[in-house]
């Protein structure tokens, strides 16, 4: 099955017309896009988006073939119209079948919101998903086995490629493209970093792909440790990177800690923006849980606090104890943390605080604690593949 896409940006485009925004701004050249809309094997029009003949004109093919407009947005949009050569555009209810002369099979897949998902099949079995903006497959029952390929709002919605490898319809082999990009994300490197680690990828408009065949399907870092000062947004950073994955284990470090209000806020806001399918554990018993053969993504919110669990367990903070073993118990249990990250079979984020930057500690033991903090840092970071550092809600990759 030939794949063409004449647009893969939002409904109303990228940049939005009008839109005074600095990812707008960027959107030029090979980063603009027009409204989504898939042509498959020339028969076949998934969204009639206005410039769809042009778009094809562009991208060297040719709409007079199509012999089916599909429709799969909530509702029909701005005015479009409708080349003669093209049949008026319909939509498929929930569940039904429809096949075309061409030997296409076509079934309607419900969604958890208002629109149509479609399921494409090629004479030859090939088999594609299409999601509409905003749109998640409603249920596992509606989904088979592996596509080959899908297309959905990645970004927008990235439970709901989560409910899809759940279900078994993303597998190791499935070429997953992000499709209805908009100004959520700046577009060029930012946008591709940040599909990778979910697996997906972007492609300019007017890119002809063939269905089933062998892709480089981005595979996400095993174990990833994000960096970053108060509220550079690093938490949310290590969160967005497991957005995708249906069962993630949040691996809280902080504990409880009773009568303080702000911490309880911050800690509720923590729980709101994660998706309801996580499970969580507050515990700094890390090596235990990097050593476990299961198959949950861990996500280990942060590294700080479980240095400050650790110092505490060795006596840091007291001079005489710190110099009658303290230091070399920590080093030690430094060295069993990192080891337990090299050796991990999990996919892991690990979130730490940068402090080297920041204001000279006036107490020895805000020196002590800065210092060590920086060595964790170093010693976690050689084990991972990808480092990354957030400042002011930018992230940058240190290594990838």
């Amino acid at each position: 099955m030939e794949l063409t896409l004449l647009g893969t940006g939002a409904p109303t485009g990228l940049p939005r017309p009008d839109c005074p925004c600095a990812a707008c701004a960027r959107a030029t050249g090979g980063d603009a896009r027009a409204a989504t809309a898939l042509l498959l094997d020339g028969t076949l029009l998934l969204d009639l988006t206005p410039g769809s003949a042009l778009a094809a004109a562009r991208a060297g093919k040719t709409l007079h073939g199509v012999r089916q407009v599909l429709l799969s947005h909530p509702h029909d949009g701005p005015p479009v119209e409708v080349p003669a050569a093209l049949p008026q555009p319909v939509r498929v209810p929930d569940g039904q079948e429809l096949s075309l002369l061409s030997g296409h099979r076509v079934r309607a897949v419900a969604l958890d919101a208002p629109g149509t998902g479609y399921e494409v099949a090629d004479p030859d079995g090939e088999r594609l998903l299409y999601l509409p903006p905003e749109g998640a497959v409603a249920g596992h029952e509606q989904v088979g086995g592996p596509y080959a390929m899908v297309l959905l709002d990645v970004i927008g919605r990235p439970d709901g490629l989560a409910r899809l490898r759940a279900a078994g319809a993303v597998g190791p082999t499935t070429d997953v493209v992000a499709v209805h990009l908009d100004h959520d994300v700046p577009p060029g490197g930012e946008l591709r970093r940040r599909l990778a680690a979910a697996g997906a990828r972007p492609v300019p408009d007017g890119t002809t792909l063939a269905v089933g065949a062998y892709q480089d399907v981005p595979e996400p870092p095993r174990r990833t440790l994000v960096l970053g000062g108060a509220r550079s947004g690093k938490s949310v950073e290590a969160e967005r990177r497991l957005a995708t994955y249906p069962d993630v284990l949040y691996v809280a470090t902080s504990g409880r800690r009773e009568g303080d209000p702000d911490w309880a806020a911050r800690v509720a806001a923590h729980r709101a923006r994660r998706p309801a399918s996580w499970r969580t554990v507050e515990t700094c018993d890390l090596v235990p849980l990097l050593a476990a053969p299961e198959e949950p993504a861990l996500l280990v919110d942060c590294l700080a606090l479980w240095l400050t669990d650790a110092m505490d367990a060795v006596g840091a903070w007291e001079d005489a104890r710190w110099e009658r073993g303290g230091a070399r118990a920590l080093a030690e249990r430094v060295a069993e943390l990192a080891a337990a990250v090299r050796e991990t079979q999990r996919r892991v984020v690990l979130v730490s605080n940068e402090v080297g930057s920041g204001v000279h500690p006036e107490t020895p033991a805000g020196r002590r604690f800065r210092d060590e903090l920086g060595r964790l840092n170093a010693a976690v970071a050689a084990e991972c593949e990808t480092v990354l550092l957030a400042v002011a809600g930018v992230v940058t990759p240190l290594r990838s």
